[in-house]
C-alpha cells in the first residue's frame, strides 16, 4: 500500500474508533441568509423585524446599515464602527442580545437605498424552529465515508458528546414530549459540561434560557460505553418525536419506496430499499472493528497490496455506491421468544444503495454471512436474519 492509502487508511481507521460526538447544524447568526424572510440578509437601508415573543442570541459578524430595527438588546462585543438601534415600533422581542464579532455594528441608512431590494421588511425567522429531537439538524462529526446512521441514532444518543460550535450563536428546543435527553457531555459557547450540576446552573442562566428553551430537560453523564461490542443508542423512547421532526415538511407521512418489497430497520422512520442482516453476538465481539472490515474489506475505500506487513482490501466494484449502517439495537421482544434466546440486543447492518437500484445490498448482504461463517469477528457472532430487498 501506497504513503497515500495508508495515510488515508489510518484517518478512516481513527474515525471509526474515537469517541461518537454529535454536531449541531442550525444557527441564529445575522449574516446567515437562511435566517431571514426573503432568504437573504437585510439590504442596506432595509427595515428589519425580529419576533416580538421569542428570545434569542444573535451573533453578527459584518457591519450593516437599516434603516429600523425594533429590538431592544444587550450588546456584547466591542465593534469598531457605530452602534445603531433605533426603537420605535411597539413589536418588540421578550428577550435578546447581539454578540458582535470584531468589525460587525450597526450603522443608519435612509429606507430605500437599495431600490432593487424592495420595500418588505426583512423579518428574522421563528428562532424556536430549530428541535433537539429532528435528524436533519445535527451532523455526525466522527463520520467515515459510506457509513450513516438510522434516523434515530442521527440524535445524539445516550453516550455522544454533543458540540454546539463556538463560531455560532444557536437556539434549540428541548421537547416536545420526550422526556429527558440523556448525552455524555455538552460543549456550549467554549464551556464543556460533563456534570448535571454544571450544566444544570448554565441551562437557568440568562445565556442558558437565550439557547435552549421547550418542555424537555437535558442531562449529562460522562461514563462513556466501556462494551467493546457497543452500546444501545437509547432514543427508543423518543423516535416517535424524531420521526415527527423528520417527516413534517412533508406533511408527517413517509414518501413511497421504489422496491417492491421495502425494509424498516430498527431505528428508521421509513421504509427504504436494501438489505438489513441481524447478527447474534457474543461478549468478544468488537463492533468497530467489525465496522472498519465492511468499509475497507467490501465497500473497497482503500486498494491494498499483498506485500508482507500490508494489508490487503480488495476491490469490488460490485459494492461501490453502497452505504451501510452498522449498530448495536434491542431486539424486538416477539423476535427474542420465537428464537428462544436471552439476548436482548443485536447488531444490525443495513444497506442501502444511493443511486438506482442494482441490486448490490442484496448480493453484499449474503456476502456478510458467507464471510462471517468463514471468518467470524469474535465467539458467538453468527447470522440471525437476514432481510434482502427484492427488486422488479
Amino acid at each position: 500500500m501506497g504513503a497515500r492509502g495508508r495515510v488515508l487508511l489510518w484517518l478512516q481507521l481513527c474515525a471509526l474508533t474515537q469517541a461518537a460526538y454529535k454536531v449541531w447544524v442550525p444557527n441564529t447568526n445575522f449574516d446567515d441568509a437562511a435566517n431571514w424572510s426573503q432568504n437573504r440578509t437585510p439590504c442596506t437601508g432595509a427595515a428589519v423585524e425580529f419576533p416580538a415573543d421569542k428570545t434569542l442570541s444573535v451573533l453578527v459578524r459584518e457591519g450593516h446599515s437599516i434603516s429600523d430595527m425594533p429590538f431592544p438588546v444587550l450588546c456584547i462585543g466591542t465593534p469598531s464602527g457605530d452602534l445603531f438601534l433605533k426603537l420605535i415600533h411597539s413589536l418588540l422581542p421578550l428577550d435578546g442580545e447581539f454578540v458582535l464579532a470584531s468589525g460587525a455594528g450597526f450603522g443608519a441608512a435612509d429606507a430605500g437605498s437599495r431600490p432593487d431590494c424592495g420595500t418588505a421588511r426583512a423579518r428574522f425567522l421563528d428562532p424556536d424552529r430549530f428541535l433537539w429531537l429532528d435528524p436533519r439538524l445535527w451532523r455526525p462529526g466522527d463520520a467515515a465515508r459510506g457509513l450513516f446512521s438510522v434516523d434515530a441514532e442521527r440524535v445524539p444518543c445516550r453516550h455522544d458528546d454533543v458540540v454546539f460550535p463556538a463560531d455560532a450563536s444557536f437556539r434549540v428546543g428541548l421537547g416536545p414530549g420526550a422526556g429527558t435527553m440523556r448525552v455524555r457531555s455538552v460543549q456550549a459557547l467554549g464551556q464543556t459540561f460533563a456534570r448535571d450540576e454544571d450544566l444544570a446552573a448554565f441551562l437557568a442562566s440568562r445565556a442558558g434560557r437565550l439557547r435552549f428553551h421547550g418542555p424537555g430537560a437535558l442531562s449529562v453523564d460522562p461514563e462513556a460505553c466501556a462494551d467493546p461490542s457497543g452500546c444501545v443508542c437509547g432514543n427508543a423512547e423518543a423516535q416517535p418525536w424524531i420521526c415527527a421532526a423528520l417527516l413534517q415538511p412533508l406533511g408527517g407521512g413517509c414518501p413511497q419506496a421504489t422496491c417492491l418489497e421495502p425494509l424498516r430497520p430498527e431505528g428508521q422512520c421509513c421504509d427504504l430499499c436494501g438489505a438489513v442482516v441481524s447478527l447474534t453476538h457474543g461478549s468478544a465481539f468488537d463492533l468497530q472493528q467489525y465496522r472498519a472490515r465492511l468499509l475497507h474489506a467490501f465497500l473497497a475505500l482503500v486498494r491494498g497490496t499483498e506485500s508482507p506487513g500490508q494489508l490487503c482490501f480488495p476491490l469490488q466494484p460490485q459494492y461501490q455506491g453502497l452505504q451501510v449502517a452498522v449498530s448495536k439495537v434491542l431486539r424486538p421482544p416477539g423476535l427474542r421468544e420465537a428464537s428462544g434466546t436471552k439476548a436482548d440486543t443485536e447488531i444490525q447492518v443495513v444497506l442501502v444503495e444511493a443511486g438506482p437500484e442494482t441490486g448490490g445490498a442484496g448480493r453484499l448482504a449474503r456476502a456478510l454471512l458467507e464471510d462471517i461463517a468463514e471468518h467470524a469477528p469474535g465467539p458467538e457472532v453468527g447470522p440471525k436474519e437476514l432481510q434482502p430487498q427484492l427488486l422488479p
